[in-house]
């Protein structure tokens, strides 16, 4: 791996948080201060912890930042649920949205395991 640029996981999810935020700028202004901060917070979080690990020496610490981001990303989809529930969002956007959400995280636990195998 030359960068975290070069993971295909990490393009997949900059180019998911460009979607999140298009979404959440539909929600009622009441919520820029409340979901709509925590679900673009999570959404971020997924490819900075991608990177952030990929700057790392090691191998454990590049996994361990792969499960936080993995964690930010099970975060998100609970937001995405209440956001579908609050009808925030429609339920074929909210399908789209998780689809591409549980490719993101397969990817993930690919990855995760791909770089366990190389220790």
């Amino acid at each position: 791996m030359r960068t975290h640029k070069d993971l295909e996981v990490w393009k997949r999810s900059v180019n998911f948080v460009t979607k999140i935020y298009e979404v959440t700028q539909t929600y009622p202004k009441q919520e820029k201060y409340g979901i709509v901060s925590q679900i673009r917070r999570a959404a971020v979080s997924i490819p900075s912890n991608i990177s952030e690990g990929a700057a790392r020496k090691h191998k454990r610490e590049f996994i361990q930042f792969l499960y936080i981001a993995l964690s930010s990303l099970a975060e998100l989809e609970t937001q995405i649920i209440i956001s579908m529930n609050l009808d925030f969002i429609r339920k074929t956007k909210f399908n789209k949205l998780r689809s591409e959400l549980i490719e993101i995280k397969n990817m993930l636990v690919g990855l995760i395991r791909y770089c366990k195998n190389k220790m």
